[in-house]
C-alpha cells in the first residue's frame, strides 16, 4: 500500500505562482518500483484531467493548456513529484490530485487526497 501526501495548494491571483508538493510512502513500499508519477485536476462540473506526468527515466507530458507554464520535476530517491504552476489563470483553478503507478506483476495506480488550486482574477 502506498500513501500520498500533498501539500501546497492555495490562493493566488492571476499570474502568479504556486507549487505543489507530493510524497510517496508506505510499508513495504519500494520506491524503485514507482512508475509514472504525475498530476490530474478537477474543476466544478467537469471530468479529472490529466495535468502533467513525468516516467522514471524523466520524460515528461503535458496537457495542451499548461504547457510553457507548468513543469513538473521528480527526486526518484525522495519518491516526490512536484509541479511548479507559473503565469496562474483562473481557468487552472481545480482540485489537483497527485497519482502514482506503481509498475509490479501489473500496475496499481494510488491517489492523493487532493489539494484546492483557487487562481483569482
Amino acid at each position: 500500500q502506498v500513501q500520498l501526501v500533498e501539500s501546497g495548494g492555495g490562493l493566488v491571483q492571476a499570474g502568479g505562482s504556486l507549487r505543489l508538493s507530493c510524497a510517496a510512502s508506505g510499508r513495504s513500499f519500494n520506491i524503485n518500483n514507482i512508475n509514472v508519477m504525475g498530476w490530474y485536476r478537477q474543476a466544478p462540473g467537469k471530468e479529472r484531467e490529466l495535468v502533467a506526468t513525468i516516467t522514471k527515466g524523466g520524460t515528461t507530458n503535458y496537457v495542451d493548456s499548461v504547457k510553457g507554464r507548468f513543469n513538473i520535476f521528480r527526486d526518484n530517491a525522495k519518491a516526490t513529484v512536484d509541479l511548479q504552476m507559473n503565469s496562474l489563470k483562473p481557468e487552472d483553478t481545480a482540485v489537483y490530485y497527485c497519482n502514482v503507478v506503481v509498475k509490479l506483476l501489473r500496475e496499481y495506480v494510488y491517489w492523493g487526497q487532493g489539494t484546492q488550486v483557487t487562481v483569482s482574477s
